[in-house]
């Protein structure tokens, strides 16, 4: 069983096209598509892959887009399990405005999962033997899934020893906080939707992320910042990455290949800092890419050299 294990529970098939202008009622002749194998952990898996790493990808998925995902996995060499589902997986797809490179994405709900299939998710992952030493729970939760799905996941895992990574918004990262995954990245708008602040300075994102961790919450935020950058947060330290210098020509997966990066490293006892660098740099050649295409292992390693990491400055009192 490798070490580092990912589930998505509302995977996806992307598509990427692009249009000279988008307008309405008229149709529009799209450029070729590319099609990648999507949702969050699928592409945290990828991203581990592209950099050498051994990875498991788990999810759930149905009807004959299931069977084109499954294709798409196995032309890249991926290691997946996919557990049978009667809805049929969704579909998403994006567009880029070539007359003004803005991207526009389209993103579906997703198939309702049964009781039954999404408890045998949980069998799933209670039977891997060994453990594995990394979950990554990555991505939304289609409809039928308890909010509290991530929450029992964490409980599970920590008491088999297992470090989990969760990468979610909305009610199912905040029924799964106070379980205390060791690894949470909210982007700033998740954060802030969390919060219920407006958190308009950098000090309060840093209050607001030390908060988590002193709550024993998580032992680690890395708080993305879109052009912004990135937060550090742990016990110990305050550390900020301004963004790579890139051409940014789709946010699609950057998230996913900060997560998949970051991992990747931790897995290779890499120091904390070092991972959060390797997150910085899978994250910024995603965004070199159009559509749906994730930087290679060659990209990454040319964006690590370009990341610079500073002290924040946190406020007290």
């Amino acid at each position: 069983m490798p070490e580092i294990v990912t589930l998505t529970v509302n995977p996806a098939i992307d598509i990427a096209t692009s249009v000279e202008r988008i307008t309405d009622t008229h149709k529009m002749r799209c450029a070729p598509a590319r099609i990648d194998p999507g949702g969050g952990g699928i592409n945290v898996a990828r991203v581990v892959q592209r950099l050498g790493g051994d990875c498991l990808a788990l999810y759930l998925a149905g009807g004959p887009v299931a069977q084109r995902l499954a294709r798409l996995l196995a032309a890249e060499g991926l290691p997946f399990t996919a557990l049978q589902i009667e809805g049929e997986t969704r579909e998403n797809f994006s567009v880029t405005e070539s007359s003004t490179h803005r991207e526009f994405r389209f993103v579906m709900p997703g198939p309702s999962v049964s009781k039954s299939e999404w408890q045998r998710c949980l069998d799933c992952l209670d039977a891997l033997q060994p453990a594995p030493r990394y979950l990554v729970l990555s991505g939304s939760l289609p409809p039928g899934v308890p909010e509290d799905f991530y929450a029992r996941i964490i409980d599970m895992a920590k008491a088999r020893g297992t470090r989990v990574v969760l990468d979610t918004s909305g009610p199912p990262l905040r029924a799964a906080l106070p379980h205390g995954p060791y690894l949470i990245k909210p982007s700033f708008n998740e954060l802030r939707q969390l919060t219920g602040q407006a958190l308009e300075l950098d000090a309060h994102c840093i209050e607001a992320a030390l908060e988590i961790v002193r709550r024993g919450h998580a032992q680690v935020v890395a708080l993305t910042l879109g052009a912004g950058g990135a937060l550090l947060v742990t016990q110990e330290e305050v550390v900020r990455s301004g963004a790579v210098a890139t051409s940014i020509l789709s946010t699609i997966g950057a998230g996913d290949s900060f997560v998949g990066a970051m991992v990747w490293a931790l897995n290779r006892n890499a120091g904390m800092l070092e991972a959060f660098r390797y997150g910085m740099a899978a994250a910024a050649a995603a965004l070199s890419h159009a559509g749906t295409e994730l930087g290679s292992a060659a990209e990454i390693a040319q964006c690590y050299r370009e990341v610079s990491l500073s002290q924040a400055v946190v406020a007290h009192g």
